[in-house]
């Protein structure tokens, strides 16, 4: 995936780009590296970084992501 951006802004709030792009990989090693986010992702820190809303609450919250007020991750439960 493109990421057509500098790093600079990052760089300078000390954060992070981390992740994996499994997709490439043979089906083993993408089983081992989801197994082993599995083990050593700490669930009880969950909580701390998302929230889960409901399908009616979307729109503001999409307006408060904009206006970079959130964050972590908001998860739109589409049933609530």
């Amino acid at each position: 995936m493109d990421l057509p951006a500098t790093v600079a802004p990052f760089i300078l709030r000390g954060v992070s780009l981390l992740g994996i792009n499994s997709v490439t990989q043979p089906h083993d090693k993408r089983v081992a590296a989801w197994n082993r986010l599995a083990d050593e992702l700490d669930l009880d820190l969950l909580p701390a970084m998302s929230r889960e809303v409901g399908l009616s609450e979307a729109l503001s919250v999409a307006d408060d992501l904009l206006d970079s007020r959130i964050r972590g991750r908001i998860v739109v439960d589409v049933n609530r």
